[in-house]
């Protein structure tokens, strides 16, 4: 069909186009290269299939909190591999003459055509129409590739139809083109031009994808077969005994590590990560999205600088890419590392800075001074003198591991169990638990000290691993097999970080750690433990982010609660989709000053259920959730309980 010097033209557009594509892959390649190494190839059979499998069934996109915008995209992904095939077959009829679609081909490329005018049309609507709050990144890019996806649709339709409309018999199964093929000419160069239009703009898309946010198409699967393994709730460790690191923590881009920088390059900008922030959602300045997003356009801008001239320093990303109020509104909840498609990887960048903030710089919230002082001085948020931490034992009949070494159980009770006079009452009613459960267990009583959660996630870990080392130094002296928990925090941090800690010094760590929820639970499946009133009240579950998205334990605390009452009522948002209290991240220790209350949020949501119980089953929520319905005037209708006090009531 083709010319010639219509060849001559196409194949130097060709070359041009694929230079086009593979240039800026080549140069994110290289800008990705700035981060730090990091092993991300373990498992590679595992990693291989998230990728397949995300890209071809969408796992990414048909998320329950999104389910049929997520449809929408199965129609666009399946819309462009079809045209990915019409294009090829395009290009054979341009050098023979004759060649055309099967008729089944022509049958499934008009139906996704169809099907991707009528994603793209949503896409709009919802995007420029009904605009969601987490749409707040500009939209050129969005406008340039629906109207690219336009035009290349619209054009193949042209095409194909004065194809049919020269040779009626190649129409085959292709209703759309074949109906169309009424309404355009069939002359040889009408078919010739629309040839070319739709060539054209497929390589256009082509040269734009790469350039623009949908590169995601390519880099998102890639990203999630390298998403961390490792427990969420984990934080990476510094070696503050490297007398090379010049920084510790995140100052700039070259205390990123490589996936770190991928991260920018996969994001969709779908917003999914804001809509469940619970910052954003209450009017502060975080927005998970902009953290990778602003990364990704200042890594384009000071990375290629740093490629030509490798002596050129990066800029601190605090004040050129990130603010303050940005960094220390995050509770580390993980809602956004939950819900994102791609599995973006928010909060190491934020506790990286932090680190950098307060290791480097002295640079923290005003009202954490106090803090650092007290957890420094005492062990303890409060500030209470570290000689008033065995008093909650007086009047009860206990054993300490020093007293009792052979117990089967430490219960470990923690800042709030041992000082806080709401905390207390937990302990009271797990203790009544233990005993009645036949549980052979001790206490640390006046050797427990704060497990260091709250200020590790404030950024201080230095102050974090000197806390750490003398725990684990009491507990492997000890000897202990086995410890509970009534905080997520001292669970996630116990479970999950302090063994690497352990091992790093050489010390040996055979701990098991469960929370409070699991042991209950277990006590009831054993029949250890008999429930003889249930209660009368209706009850609501609050899930403590550091026991369900970071520990993935959702079903066990609603298990014992179903056992102890007459109904369950989930709050709108429940389980993996749970709105955090505010507590995390140390903000229950800083001033919610920026927007409105997180914990006013998650418990109107808790009173709208209308349950008399509003259960969790962690120190922080209750407090924040007590908090709420103090403030919100709901303290006659509802009462906040910890899951031990429900179970001890019904002893």
């Amino acid at each position: 069909m083709l010319s010639l010097l219509e060849i001559v033209v196409f194949v130097a557009i060709l070359v041009l186009t694929v230079y086009g594509f593979l240039y800026p892959l080549y140069l994110r390649y290289r800008l990705i290269r700035l981060g730090r190494n990091e092993n991300r190839f373990d498992r590679p059979l595992k990693r291989f299939w998230d990728a397949v499998s995300s890209f071809f069934f969408l796992r990414c996109s048909v998320k329950k909190e999104r389910v049929f915008t997520g449809l929408v995209h199965f129609f666009i992904l399946y819309g462009s591999l079809t045209f990915d095939t019409v294009s090829a077959h395009h290009i054979l009829e341009g050098f023979v003459e004759g060649a055309h679609l099967a008729p089944v081909h022509g049958l499934i490329a008009d139906f996704f055509g169809v099907m991707v005018l009528l994603a793209v049309g949503y896409f709009i609507v919802r995007r420029y129409g009904l605009r969601p709050k987490s749409y707040t990144y500009p939209s050129r890019e969005s406008a340039i590739i629906y109207t690219l996806l336009i035009t290349v649709t619209l054009t193949y339709f042209l095409y194909a139809a004065s194809a049919i409309a020269r040779h009626p018999d190649h129409g085959g199964l292709a209703f759309v083109s074949t109906w169309l093929s009424q309404y355009v000419p069939g002359t040889e160069a009408a078919v010739k031009i629309f040839w070319w239009l739709h060539i054209l703009n497929v390589f256009a898309f082509v040269l734009y994808v790469p350039r623009s946010k949908y590169l995601h198409m390519i880099f998102g699967p890639i990203n999630i077969a390298f998403q961390n393994h490792e427990p969420r709730g984990r934080i990476r460790s510094l070696d503050l005994e490297d007398e090379t690191a010049e920084v510790f923590g995140v100052r700039t881009y070259s205390e990123l590590t490589w996936r770190d920088l991928f991260d920018g390059f996969a994001c969709i900008d779908c917003g999914r990560c804001d809509d469940y922030c619970p910052a954003f959602t209450t009017d502060k300045p975080l927005s998970p999205k902009k953290i990778i997003m602003n990364l990704r356009d200042g890594l384009l801008v000071s990375g290629r600088e740093k490629l030509k001239d490798k002596e050129k320093a990066f800029d601190p990303l605090m004040g050129s890419i990130y603010q303050e109020d940005e960094i220390w509104t995050c509770t580390t909840c993980g809602a956004c590392m939950e819900v994102c498609p791609v599995k973006n990887e928010h909060i190491p960048k934020i506790i990286g800075i932090r680190q950098s903030q307060v290791l480097m710089e002295a640079k923290f919230p005003a009202e954490l001074n106090q803090f650092f002082k007290n957890m420094e001085t005492n062990s303890n948020p409060w500030g209470f003198g570290s000689a008033t931490r065995a008093d909650w034992m007086e009047g009860k009949r206990l054993k300490t591991l020093a007293q009792d070494g052979e117990a089967d159980i430490l219960y470990w009770v923690g800042c709030a169990g041992a000082f806080d006079e709401r905390g207390r009452k937990v302990t009271d009613a797990f203790l009544k638990i233990l005993e009645a459960g036949d549980v052979s267990f001790a206490v640390l009583g006046g050797e427990e000290k704060c497990c260091g959660d709250q200020v590790r996630r404030l950024g201080n870990e230095y102050m974090f691993q000197m806390m750490a080392m003398e725990n684990i130094e009491i507990l492997t002296r000890y000897k202990v097999r086995k410890m509970v928990v009534t905080c997520p925090h001292g669970y996630n941090t116990f479970k999950n970080e302090y063994p690497a800690l352990a091992r790093a010094a050489g010390l040996e760590w055979n701990i098991e750690v469960v929370h409070h929820s699991e042991l209950i639970d277990a006590l009831l499946r054993g029949d250890k433990l008999r429930l003889k009133t249930p209660l009368a009240s209706s009850l609501t579950y609050h899930d403590p982010c550091y026991l369900g998205r970071h520990n993935k334990i959702y079903q066990l605390p609603r298990q014992v609660l179903r056992s102890t009452a007459s109904g369950l009522v989930e709050m709108k948002h429940h389980t993996t989709q749970s709105l955090c209290c505010g507590g995390g991240g140390g903000l229950m220790w800083t001033e919610e000053n920026l927007g409105t209350r997180i914990n006013h949020k998650r418990t109107d949501e808790a009173m709208a259920t209308g349950a008399a119980v509003i259960c969790t089953s962690c120190p922080f929520c209750m407090t924040m959730l007590q908090d709420g319905v103090t403030d919100r005037g709901g303290a006659e209708a509802h009462e906040v309980l910890d899951l031990a006090e429900v179970v001890a009531r019904c002893l």
